[in-house]
């Protein structure tokens, strides 16, 4: 996955903000995290603000089920 597809993808995630989404997006950085790392994670994290809106921290692993 490119680092643009993931922010397309979280983008919509982001935008409705909901439970179901938060799980979503868990995924997704899961396979950011497996394909580019934890500076790509960090990176879509600070620009979506996905700290705000579901409390994931800069640093934080994401790991697949």
């Amino acid at each position: 996955m490119t680092l643009e597809k993931a922010y397309e993808l979280l983008e919509t995630q982001v935008y409705i903000g909901q439970g179901y989404n938060r799980n979503a997006a868990r995924l997704i950085l899961a396979e950011v995290q497996r394909d580019l790392g934890q500076a790509a994670i960090d990176e879509l994290i600070r620009r979506l603000n996905m700290d705000e809106v579901f409390g994931f921290k800069i640093g934080q692993q994401f790991k697949q089920p």
